[in-house]
């Protein structure tokens, strides 16, 4: 499978948007049409390196992103809505859009996944940032395995 590279579309998925009601099924086509979207992926919800940096980095960040123009941030992982909405809720994630990818079809879909299976995670999505604007991959940071630096919201906000 080829991964998704800058000047693509993203590909069509059905991602579980956790909102106050509870889970809601967005389409990404839905999701990432007529605005510019800063979503960053992460291997897994309340893992030590997405907990203690990478989103505190975006909800630390999110004002200076919306000043670039940025209109939405979203943070997805290969777990569910329920797991995400809890860890968004314990980082006070304020203002950041959690997309659960339970069954990690996004991460495929992107042709970014990593096998977790050593560390008993099964299939997870790598550790990356996307910018798009109306459906469109402008931007692409993804880690090397075991790394934080290109995925960061600071690295993002440098790069806009």
């Amino acid at each position: 499978m080829m991964t998704i590279t800058v000047g693509d579309t993203i590909p069509s998925a059905t991602l579980t948007k956790v909102t106050p009601d509870g889970p809601d099924q967005v389409s990404t086509e839905d999701f990432f049409r007529g605005r510019t979207v800063a979503l960053f992926a992460v291997p897994g919800a309340f893992t030590p390196t997405c907990s203690a940096r990478h989103l505190p980095g975006f909800v630390e960040k999110r004002d200076a992103l919306a000043a670039k123009g940025v209109d939405e941030i979203a943070c997805t992982s290969v777990n569910d809505a329920f797991v995400m909405g809890a860890w968004a809720k314990s980082q006070d994630a304020e203002g950041i859009t959690m997309l659960a990818d339970g069954n990690g079809d996004f991460a495929k879909a992107v042709g970014l996944t990593m096998d977790g299976s050593k560390f008993g995670m099964g299939l997870r999505s790598q550790r990356y940032t996307l910018l798009v604007e109306d459906g469109v991959v402008k931007q692409l940071h993804v880690e090397a395995p075991g790394e934080f630096k290109v995925s960061s919201a600071e690295h993002l906000l440098n790069a806009l």
